[in-house]
């Protein structure tokens, strides 16, 4: 498992949104150099991100959660996001090129077999998105909600 400490900002229903902040292990890293990580984290400056989980913990605003993630999931979505396209967009071009033998059909055949490729990654995700969505795993002890500040999302 994966796993990412945050706080609990809003809650929407049966689910909570919990901002985590991006911490990089970059310096103590020996392949620092050469991550793709690395840059990422450089980007975003250390910036926060919320995600929205089901809230199963009955976790309040104000609260340090655990929030965790199965590696095979994050694999699965990785290699479905990237991989499925690709492969389309390939497919099309090959069968653009046989069709035609030119460049601008080979080239409308990549380009519909790459919008064909996320059409289905977003049909895929719809039917399966709780298979890859973080859950909360635990409530940090120690690290109450604030009662007096509960804003609640409608």
């Amino acid at each position: 498992m994966i796993t990412e400490n945050g706080r609990v900002v809003a809650i929407d229903g049966e689910r909570a949104w919990v901002q985590t902040i991006r911490n990089s292990a970059c310096q103590s890293c020996a392949a620092r150099h050469g991550c793709g990580q690395r840059a990422l984290a450089g980007v975003t400056g250390g910036r926060a991100n919320q995600v929205l989980v089901a809230n199963e913990l009955d976790a309040r605003v104000g609260d340090e959660v655990t929030l965790a993630i199965d590696e095979a999931a994050l694999l699965r979505a990785s290699l479905l996001v990237y991989a499925v396209p690709l492969l389309l967009m390939v497919t099309g071009a090959v069968l653009g090129h046989g069709a035609g033998g030119q460049d601008l059909v080979a080239i409308a055949g990549a380009l519909t077999g790459l919008a064909g490729g996320f059409m289905l990654i977003r049909w895929l995700q719809r039917r399966s998105a709780h298979r890859y969505e973080p859950r909360l795993i635990r409530i940090v002890p120690g690290m109450g909600g604030d009662v007096s500040a509960n804003p609640t999302v409608s």
